[in-house]
């Protein structure tokens, strides 16, 4: 009970950790573009409470997948259109990777330091879980589906603006609550396969994580 009980605590705190990065790297991005949209809404923050969404939050509970509060931008005050909708689009993801390279050697140090019973093992189990949320971050969020980065990201990289788009712009939410649904159904009942959503993240994560375990492998054997 206890090992359940800590868990979720060192989930909880790479939360606090992992999304204010990723959402205050958009608003940085937006205002270092010419935007001050992100200021005036309270976003340009590392504050947590400032960037949860209750339903986004719900769904990194049950299904292991979800999302925060979009920060609002708004293009037309961009110094450079294109090019700060394609910097403020990937500002999120690459903040991701960063942390996620960032936090790997933490974690690998953290086994070195002495042991202090249920403190150690909430530390070690949070440090962990930023490297994992945050690959998971890069990756969720490259999916071409409005309202998250890769379709912005599409959304500014190509002019057409036909079926394909509307599609992910208006129906593809859909698609992805009905993934959600099923990596929850899958944990529920223990039946795997129903994971779509799960499968395909994983086996991305682990392909986007050589780098970052090579490098410091690397580091770390010299």
């Amino acid at each position: 009970m206890i090992d359940y009980i800590l868990k979720y605590i060192s989930i909880f705190l790479a939360l606090l950790i992992v999304l204010p990065l990723h959402e205050f790297a958009h608003a940085f991005a937006a205002v270092k573009c010419g935007d001050m949209t992100p200021k005036i809404n309270g976003r340009y923050t590392l504050n947590p409470m400032a960037h949860f969404d209750a339903v986004g939050l719900a769904c990194f509970v049950l299904a292991g997948f979800g999302w925060a509060k979009p920060v609002p931008v708004n293009p037309s005050n961009f110094r450079h259109y294109k090019r700060g909708c394609i910097f403020v689009s990937s500002a999120g993801v690459l903040m991701n990777y960063l942390t996620a390279f960032v936090f790997c050697p933490l974690y690998y140090l953290s086994f070195y330091i002495p042991q202090f019973g249920h403190f150690t093992q909430v530390l070690q189990q949070t440090l962990s879980y930023v490297v994992v949320m945050s690959l998971s971050f890069f990756v969720f969020n490259l999916i071409p589906i409005y309202p998250l980065d890769g379709f912005h990201l599409y959304e500014a990289l190509s002019k057409r603006r036909g079926g394909v788009y509307r599609f992910l712009r208006f129906q593809g939410i859909y698609v992805l609550y009905l993934l959600l649904f099923l990596s929850f159904i899958a944990d529920v009942s223990g039946f795997w396969q129903l994971d779509i959503l799960g499968i395909a993240m994983n086996f991305l994560v682990s392909y986007i994580s050589v780098p970052i375990t090579a490098f410091w492998g690397w580091i770390w054997g010299i």
